[in-house]
């Protein structure tokens, strides 16, 4: 993990070189959600990588550097509702949209990205835009964003965790685990699951 990509937009002249990265594609259970982030150019963590190659540990520990140095920070989220309404790749640029509408400083002053870096996407924003593919993977901003995406969304199921116990969401995050599956035929989905995610497991007439 480098910061080339990067370093070649602040020279040729852009100030706010803004990663964009989501969390929560795959689960059954809770909102999708998306991080915008930017730093200063001189600002570089070499433990910084895509947040599934991480430790929790690890996550939480860069996170709060991330934070601490980011000169702006968005978060958005579509909800399991909307999920269902627009499927979970419109949800998905919808949370990357509004995290990009969120963008403000430590001042909280909204702030317009000079361009914008996506994990192999492209968002409705009037803002220029990159996709690059495994961005995640190979560009220091964009795996900011996927670890500080990653944090926040657990931290929400953690704290949801405790209103369905029944579920395992403390440990599974919302994912189809063999624990939450069997609890979801025995206890039945809650109002955060996604139905549409969960149509071959309870079948296409109970998860309309």
């Amino acid at each position: 993990m480098n910061k080339d990509y990067e370093d070649k937009l602040f020279d040729e002249g852009h100030k706010i070189i803004v990663g964009i990265d989501e969390v929560g594609r795959g689960p059954f259970f809770g909102d999708v959600l998306a991080c915008a982030i930017a730093f200063e150019k001189d600002f570089f963590m070499e433990e910084v990588n895509d947040s599934k190659k991480l430790s929790q540990k690890k996550r939480e520990k860069i996170f709060k550097e991330l934070v601490k140095n980011a000169i702006g920070i968005g978060i958005g989220k579509a909800s399991p509702e909307e999920i269902d309404e627009i499927n979970i790749k419109e949800a998905t640029h919808l949370a990357m949209q509004r995290a990009v509408e969120d963008f403000h400083d430590n001042m909280n002053n909204k702030i317009k990205p000079d361009i914008i870096l996506i994990d192999a996407e492209k968002i409705d924003v009037d803002v220029e835009q990159r996709a690059i593919v495994h961005g995640d993977a190979t560009v220091f901003t964009i795996a900011a964003a996927s670890i500080v995406a990653k944090v926040l969304r657990d931290a929400d199921i953690t704290y949801l965790a405790q209103k369905y116990p029944d579920y395992d969401l403390e440990n599974n995050k919302g994912y189809g685990t063999k624990k939450h599956r069997e609890a979801i035929l025995k206890y039945g989905p809650t109002p955060l699951h996604r139905k549409t995610f969960l149509r071959k497991l309870l079948g296409n007439d109970d998860a309309k």
